[in-house]
């Protein structure tokens, strides 16, 4: 008799783990769904990506492209531009003015392209695409 009174307590007791492992398992499922990012968060951190991709790229080749048509280093522009999706415009004015240098540059790089669109310096027009 002591058997078959063991035999249900050793069953509730498998149903009492089972249930307590199911609840785990269906509040891991519910965290992990609840981690996935809405489409406007996606497209949020894509703009943001893409923006700083633009604006990497035109902080390292447009001081080049001024430096190559103007003989003279630039480091930061004095301001810039942008639509924030799709060019950035960056400006400079020249340090050496009094010694023949350049009085204004302005660079803009369009990510269609992936590279500079437009160079002008002292309103002479050095590469337009």
């Amino acid at each position: 008799m002591s058997e078959e009174q063991q035999e249900p307590m050793i069953s509730s007791t498998m149903k009492i783990v089972i249930a307590i492992a199911g609840v785990f398992v269906v509040g891991f499922a519910m965290v992990g769904e609840s981690k996935q990012k809405s489409v406007a968060e996606m497209e949020a951190e894509s703009m943001i990506r893409n923006y700083a991709n633009i604006q990497g790229m035109a902080n390292q080749k447009c001081p080049e492209a001024v430096q190559a048509a103007t003989g003279e280093q630039v480091f930061f522009p004095i301001r810039t531009e942008s639509d924030k999706d799709t060019y950035i415009t960056l400006f400079w004015e020249g340090e050496n003015v009094g010694n023949g240098g350049f009085k204004k540059a302005s660079c803009t790089l369009k990510g269609s392209l992936g590279g500079i669109s437009e160079l002008i310096v002292d309103d002479n027009v050095i590469i337009s695409k």
